[in-house]
């Protein structure tokens, strides 16, 4: 009999599931503190409650884990010096939308060579969120995978849904199940009505 299915896969490998790289990498009772008040930093923010700018600040996309880490720990230090004017939040963004073919980030490829480890991806993004927040910086990322927020999204203070996804309706739906606030950006057009469209769907 002729196969119909798989024809254009080169490999299958199972997934860590959410739970198990949980257990492995577990939230602190510090770290579950300071999520969740970083959370309601952000929301009075963004409603207006807290005069303070939220500045959500990084690289594009986390490639190097121990200059990242280098990254946060002077970004601790700037919010330390600017707590009473900013609330600085650390980019840390583990996939990457692609328009053309290229890297799809940490979580994708974690040794940038085309091997696709993503069980290591997703250890190596989960690992360094805990860091990353045990400095006492809060993290941002880009939902852009439906499954990939399983797996860090308790780590989360702030996400985004990117200039390619939000005209997407199961992003949208994703966005209202997220425990952290939700920035919905433009499009690639430059269109901002599809964003304010975004939220209110």
């Amino acid at each position: 009999m002729n196969r119909t299915d798989e024809l254009r896969t080169a490999r299958i490998e199972s997934l860590v599931t959410p739970a198990e790289l949980a257990l492995r990498y577990p939230v602190t009772p510090g770290v579950a503190t300071h999520v969740t008040d970083s959370r309601r930093r952000i929301e009075k923010i963004l409603n207006g409650e807290d005069k303070r700018l939220l500045v959500i600040i990084g690289p594009c996309s986390i490639h190097d884990l121990t200059a990242a880490m280098e990254y946060a720990t002077r970004l601790q230090s700037l919010r330390n010096q600017y707590q009473s004017r900013l609330e600085i939040v650390m980019r840390t963004y583990f996939e990457k939308p692609r328009t053309v073919v290229g890297w799809k980030g940490l979580i994708s490829d974690p040794d940038l060579n085309g091997s696709y480890r993503v069980n290591h991806g997703l250890e190596l993004a989960r690992k360094l969120l805990l860091q990353v927040n045990e400095l006492g910086v809060p993290t941002a990322t880009e939902f852009l995978d439906m499954v990939t927020g399983q797996f860090i999204a308790d780590l989360i203070s702030w996400g985004a849904i990117g200039a390619r996804t939000t005209e997407s309706q199961i992003h949208r739906e994703m966005a209202s199940a997220l425990s952290c606030p939700v920035g919905f950006k433009n499009g690639t057009d430059g269109n901002t009505r599809i964003a304010v469209d975004a939220i209110r769907a």
